[in-house]
Protein backbone atom coordinates (compact mmCIF):
# COMPACT_ATOMS: atom_id res chain seq x y z
CA UNK A 1 0.00 0.00 0.00
CA UNK A 2 1.46 3.35 -1.03
CA UNK A 3 1.55 6.37 1.26
CA UNK A 4 -1.00 9.18 1.12
CA UNK A 5 1.66 11.50 -0.29
CA UNK A 6 2.47 8.99 -3.04
CA UNK A 7 -1.22 8.66 -3.87
CA UNK A 8 -1.46 12.43 -4.29
CA UNK A 9 1.61 12.47 -6.52
CA UNK A 10 0.27 9.62 -8.62
CA UNK A 11 -3.14 11.26 -9.04
CA UNK A 12 -1.47 14.46 -10.20
CA UNK A 13 0.86 12.76 -12.67
CA UNK A 14 -1.91 10.60 -14.11
CA UNK A 15 -4.01 13.72 -14.67
CA UNK A 16 -1.41 15.24 -16.97
CA UNK A 17 -2.10 15.10 -20.73
CA UNK A 18 -0.23 12.50 -22.76
CA UNK A 19 1.87 14.71 -24.98
CA UNK A 20 4.33 13.62 -27.60
CA UNK A 21 7.82 14.45 -26.36
CA UNK A 22 8.51 16.24 -29.64
CA UNK A 23 5.76 18.85 -29.21
CA UNK A 24 8.06 21.28 -27.37
CA UNK A 25 11.48 22.44 -28.56
CA UNK A 26 14.30 20.48 -27.00
CA UNK A 27 15.83 23.50 -25.29
CA UNK A 28 12.46 24.34 -23.72
CA UNK A 29 12.09 20.78 -22.40
CA UNK A 30 15.59 20.87 -20.94
CA UNK A 31 15.04 24.27 -19.33
CA UNK A 32 11.81 23.03 -17.79
CA UNK A 33 13.54 19.97 -16.35
CA UNK A 34 16.24 22.17 -14.80
CA UNK A 35 13.52 24.03 -12.89
CA UNK A 36 11.02 21.28 -12.09
CA UNK A 37 13.12 18.21 -11.33
CA UNK A 38 15.03 19.75 -8.37
CA UNK A 39 11.68 20.59 -6.75
CA UNK A 40 10.91 16.87 -6.45
CA UNK A 41 13.70 16.25 -3.93
CA UNK A 42 14.00 17.53 -0.37
CA UNK A 43 16.94 19.64 0.78
CA UNK A 44 19.66 18.07 2.91
CA UNK A 45 20.76 20.30 5.82
CA UNK A 46 24.48 20.93 5.82
CA UNK A 47 25.06 19.70 2.28
CA UNK A 48 27.79 21.37 0.25
CA UNK A 49 28.29 21.43 -3.51
CA UNK A 50 31.67 22.19 -5.05
CA UNK A 51 32.15 22.62 -8.80
CA UNK A 52 34.72 20.26 -10.31
CA UNK A 53 36.28 19.50 -13.67
CA UNK A 54 36.18 15.71 -13.67
CA UNK A 55 38.59 14.89 -16.48
CA UNK A 56 37.05 17.56 -18.70
CA UNK A 57 33.48 16.77 -17.62
CA UNK A 58 31.49 19.43 -15.69
CA UNK A 59 30.72 18.01 -12.27
CA UNK A 60 30.07 18.72 -8.61
CA UNK A 61 31.46 17.15 -5.48
CA UNK A 62 28.62 16.62 -3.03
CA UNK A 63 29.29 16.42 0.69
CA UNK A 64 27.07 16.14 3.74
CA UNK A 65 28.08 16.09 7.41
CA UNK A 66 27.95 12.28 7.20
CA UNK A 67 30.29 11.99 4.18
CA UNK A 68 33.41 9.86 4.44
CA UNK A 69 36.02 11.59 2.23
CA UNK A 70 37.50 8.23 1.18
CA UNK A 71 34.24 6.56 0.11
CA UNK A 72 32.97 7.82 -3.25
CA UNK A 73 29.60 7.68 -4.99
CA UNK A 74 29.82 8.46 -8.73
CA UNK A 75 26.32 9.38 -9.88
CA UNK A 76 25.10 9.31 -13.49
CA UNK A 77 21.80 11.15 -13.94
CA UNK A 78 18.78 10.07 -15.94
CA UNK A 79 16.87 11.99 -18.58
CA UNK A 80 16.77 9.74 -21.62
CA UNK A 81 20.30 10.82 -22.63
CA UNK A 82 18.83 14.14 -23.86
CA UNK A 83 18.13 15.95 -20.56
CA UNK A 84 19.36 16.15 -16.98
CA UNK A 85 22.44 17.62 -15.37
CA UNK A 86 24.23 18.30 -12.12
CA UNK A 87 21.47 20.79 -11.33
CA UNK A 88 18.60 18.32 -11.71
CA UNK A 89 20.16 15.61 -9.54
CA UNK A 90 22.45 17.26 -6.97
CA UNK A 91 19.85 17.05 -4.19
CA UNK A 92 19.14 13.39 -4.94
CA UNK A 93 22.87 12.69 -4.66
CA UNK A 94 22.99 14.62 -1.37
CA UNK A 95 20.15 12.45 -0.05
CA UNK A 96 22.13 9.34 -0.97
CA UNK A 97 25.33 10.71 0.56
CA UNK A 98 23.60 11.59 3.82
CA UNK A 99 22.27 8.09 4.24
CA UNK A 100 25.21 6.08 2.93
CA UNK A 101 28.00 8.16 4.45
CA UNK A 102 29.66 8.72 1.10
CA UNK A 103 31.05 11.67 -0.81
CA UNK A 104 29.31 12.18 -4.13
CA UNK A 105 30.38 13.18 -7.60
CA UNK A 106 27.53 13.98 -9.98
CA UNK A 107 28.47 14.79 -13.57
CA UNK A 108 26.86 16.61 -16.49
CA UNK A 109 27.77 14.27 -19.33
CA UNK A 110 27.22 15.42 -22.90
CA UNK A 111 23.67 15.03 -24.17
CA UNK A 112 22.09 13.81 -27.39
CA UNK A 113 21.25 14.66 -30.10
CA UNK A 114 24.13 17.15 -30.17
CA UNK A 115 26.45 14.51 -28.73
CA UNK A 116 25.24 10.98 -29.60
CA UNK A 117 26.70 7.68 -28.42
CA UNK A 118 29.39 7.17 -27.22
CA UNK A 119 29.80 10.72 -25.85
CA UNK A 120 27.94 10.05 -22.58
CA UNK A 121 29.89 6.83 -22.00
CA UNK A 122 33.20 8.54 -22.78
CA UNK A 123 32.36 11.23 -20.20
CA UNK A 124 31.38 8.65 -17.58
CA UNK A 125 34.70 6.88 -18.15
CA UNK A 126 36.64 10.16 -17.99
CA UNK A 127 35.04 11.05 -14.65
CA UNK A 128 35.77 7.58 -13.25
CA UNK A 129 39.39 7.85 -14.38
CA UNK A 130 39.60 11.28 -12.77
CA UNK A 131 38.47 9.87 -9.43
CA UNK A 132 41.05 7.09 -9.60
CA UNK A 133 43.75 9.61 -10.57
CA UNK A 134 42.74 11.71 -7.56
CA UNK A 135 43.56 8.74 -5.37
CA UNK A 136 40.15 7.15 -4.81
CA UNK A 137 40.42 3.38 -4.50
CA UNK A 138 38.04 1.62 -6.96
CA UNK A 139 37.20 -0.74 -4.09
CA UNK A 140 35.73 2.32 -2.34
CA UNK A 141 33.80 3.63 -5.37
CA UNK A 142 30.10 2.93 -5.95
CA UNK A 143 28.61 3.90 -9.30
CA UNK A 144 24.92 4.78 -9.21
CA UNK A 145 22.41 6.07 -11.73
CA UNK A 146 18.75 6.36 -12.59
CA UNK A 147 16.95 5.51 -15.83
CA UNK A 148 19.37 6.30 -18.68
CA UNK A 149 22.02 6.92 -16.03
CA UNK A 150 21.44 3.42 -14.67
CA UNK A 151 22.04 1.97 -18.12
CA UNK A 152 25.10 4.17 -18.44
CA UNK A 153 26.46 2.88 -15.12
CA UNK A 154 26.17 -0.66 -16.45
CA UNK A 155 27.78 0.30 -19.75
CA UNK A 156 30.66 1.90 -17.83
CA UNK A 157 31.21 -1.31 -15.87
CA UNK A 158 31.15 -3.37 -19.09
CA UNK A 159 33.68 -1.08 -20.75
CA UNK A 160 36.00 -1.14 -17.73
CA UNK A 161 35.86 -4.94 -17.71
CA UNK A 162 36.50 -5.13 -21.47
CA UNK A 163 39.57 -2.93 -21.03
CA UNK A 164 40.78 -5.03 -18.07
CA UNK A 165 40.51 -2.05 -15.73
CA UNK A 166 39.71 -1.96 -12.03
CA UNK A 167 35.95 -2.13 -11.47
CA UNK A 168 33.99 -0.17 -8.88
CA UNK A 169 32.91 -1.94 -5.70
CA UNK A 170 29.18 -1.84 -6.45
CA UNK A 171 26.41 -0.56 -8.74
CA UNK A 172 23.18 1.02 -7.49
CA UNK A 173 20.55 1.27 -10.22
CA UNK A 174 17.22 3.09 -10.00
CA UNK A 175 14.82 2.04 -12.78
CA UNK A 176 17.72 1.45 -15.20
CA UNK A 177 17.06 1.77 -18.93
CA UNK A 178 18.88 -1.34 -20.10
CA UNK A 179 17.11 -2.16 -23.39
CA UNK A 180 16.93 0.65 -25.94
CA UNK A 181 15.31 -1.84 -28.32
CA UNK A 182 12.25 -1.37 -26.09
CA UNK A 183 11.33 -5.06 -26.26
CA UNK A 184 10.13 -5.65 -22.69
CA UNK A 185 6.55 -6.85 -22.25
CA UNK A 186 5.95 -4.13 -19.64
CA UNK A 187 6.31 -1.51 -22.38
CA UNK A 188 2.82 -2.51 -23.48
CA UNK A 189 1.44 -4.05 -20.28
CA UNK A 190 2.11 -0.97 -18.11
CA UNK A 191 1.57 1.73 -20.71
CA UNK A 192 -1.86 2.67 -19.33
CA UNK A 193 -0.73 2.88 -15.69
CA UNK A 194 2.78 4.38 -15.91
CA UNK A 195 2.32 7.99 -14.76
CA UNK A 196 5.79 9.18 -15.77
CA UNK A 197 6.92 7.72 -19.10
CA UNK A 198 4.51 8.20 -21.99
CA UNK A 199 5.68 5.89 -24.75
CA UNK A 200 3.71 5.54 -27.96
CA UNK A 201 3.99 2.96 -30.69
CA UNK A 202 7.25 2.61 -32.57
CA UNK A 203 10.79 3.66 -31.83
CA UNK A 204 11.44 6.21 -29.10
CA UNK A 205 12.71 9.64 -30.25
CA UNK A 206 15.23 9.45 -27.41
CA UNK A 207 16.71 6.27 -28.91
CA UNK A 208 17.03 7.91 -32.34
CA UNK A 209 18.71 10.92 -30.74
CA UNK A 210 21.15 8.83 -28.73
CA UNK A 211 22.22 6.61 -31.62
CA UNK A 212 22.35 9.50 -34.11
CA UNK A 213 24.00 8.64 -37.38
CA UNK A 214 26.61 6.38 -35.77
CA UNK A 215 25.11 3.22 -37.22
CA UNK A 216 25.51 1.54 -33.85
CA UNK A 217 23.23 -1.46 -33.30
CA UNK A 218 20.58 -0.68 -30.68
CA UNK A 219 21.46 -4.01 -29.06
CA UNK A 220 25.14 -3.16 -28.72
CA UNK A 221 25.86 -3.94 -25.04
CA UNK A 222 27.38 -0.49 -24.48
CA UNK A 223 24.05 1.00 -25.64
CA UNK A 224 21.70 -1.66 -24.23
CA UNK A 225 23.57 -3.48 -21.44
CA UNK A 226 20.80 -6.07 -21.17
CA UNK A 227 22.35 -7.79 -24.19
CA UNK A 228 25.87 -7.85 -22.80
CA UNK A 229 27.93 -10.57 -21.15
CA UNK A 230 27.47 -9.62 -17.50
CA UNK A 231 30.00 -12.04 -16.05
CA UNK A 232 32.40 -10.47 -13.58
CA UNK A 233 30.43 -7.28 -12.97
CA UNK A 234 30.31 -5.77 -9.47
CA UNK A 235 27.52 -6.61 -7.05
CA UNK A 236 24.43 -4.58 -7.86
CA UNK A 237 21.23 -3.32 -6.29
CA UNK A 238 18.29 -2.68 -8.62
CA UNK A 239 15.24 -0.76 -7.45
CA UNK A 240 12.21 -0.38 -9.73
CA UNK A 241 8.52 0.54 -9.46
CA UNK A 242 5.88 -2.06 -10.25
CA UNK A 243 3.91 0.37 -12.46
CA UNK A 244 6.71 1.32 -14.86
CA UNK A 245 6.81 0.61 -18.56
CA UNK A 246 10.51 -0.10 -17.98
CA UNK A 247 9.84 -2.69 -15.27
CA UNK A 248 11.09 -5.50 -17.52
CA UNK A 249 14.34 -3.62 -18.15
CA UNK A 250 15.10 -4.33 -14.50
CA UNK A 251 13.63 -7.81 -14.09
CA UNK A 252 15.32 -9.18 -17.22
CA UNK A 253 18.61 -7.56 -16.24
CA UNK A 254 18.48 -9.23 -12.84
CA UNK A 255 17.70 -12.62 -14.39
CA UNK A 256 20.64 -12.34 -16.78
CA UNK A 257 22.95 -11.06 -14.06
CA UNK A 258 22.10 -13.94 -11.75
CA UNK A 259 22.63 -16.42 -14.57
CA UNK A 260 26.06 -14.85 -15.10
CA UNK A 261 26.98 -15.32 -11.44
CA UNK A 262 26.63 -11.68 -10.42
CA UNK A 263 25.61 -10.88 -6.85
CA UNK A 264 22.42 -8.91 -7.56
CA UNK A 265 19.49 -7.75 -5.43
CA UNK A 266 16.16 -6.73 -6.97
CA UNK A 267 13.64 -4.57 -5.11
CA UNK A 268 10.29 -4.07 -6.86
CA UNK A 269 8.31 -1.36 -5.10
CA UNK A 270 4.51 -1.88 -5.37
CA UNK A 271 2.58 0.99 -6.89
CA UNK A 272 5.68 3.09 -7.46
CA UNK A 273 6.53 5.12 -10.53
CA UNK A 274 9.67 5.68 -12.58
CA UNK A 275 12.61 6.84 -10.42
CA UNK A 276 10.38 7.49 -7.41
CA UNK A 277 13.63 7.90 -5.43
CA UNK A 278 13.72 11.48 -6.75
CA UNK A 279 11.16 12.17 -4.01
CA UNK A 280 13.67 11.55 -1.21
CA UNK A 281 13.13 13.97 1.63
CA UNK A 282 9.47 14.41 0.65
CA UNK A 283 8.08 10.97 -0.21
CA UNK A 284 8.08 8.22 2.46
CA UNK A 285 8.67 5.42 -0.08
CA UNK A 286 11.68 7.26 -1.50
CA UNK A 287 13.14 7.75 1.98
CA UNK A 288 12.67 4.06 2.73
CA UNK A 289 14.32 3.13 -0.56
CA UNK A 290 17.31 5.30 0.33
CA UNK A 291 17.61 3.54 3.69
CA UNK A 292 17.58 0.21 1.83
CA UNK A 293 20.51 1.44 -0.30
CA UNK A 294 22.44 2.38 2.82
CA UNK A 295 21.77 -1.00 4.41
CA UNK A 296 22.72 -2.86 1.25
CA UNK A 297 25.99 -0.94 0.96
CA UNK A 298 26.74 -1.70 4.58
CA UNK A 299 26.55 1.85 5.89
Amino acid sequence: MVSEIAEQVLRFMRSLPEEDGDTKPLEEQRAQSEIVWPLLTGDVPGSAFEAADAGGVPAEMVRTPESDPSAMLLYLHGGGYWAGSVTTHRKLVAQLCRRTGRTGLVISYRLAPEHPFPAALDDALASYDWLVAKGFDPARITVAGDSAGGGLALALALRLREEHRSLPKALVLFSPWTDLAMSGASIVANRAIDPVIKIGEGESPAVRAYLGSSGTDVKDPLVSPLYGDLRGLPRMLVQVGSDEVLLDDSTRLVERARSAGVDVTLETWPGMFHVFQMGAGLLPEADEAMEHVAGWLGS
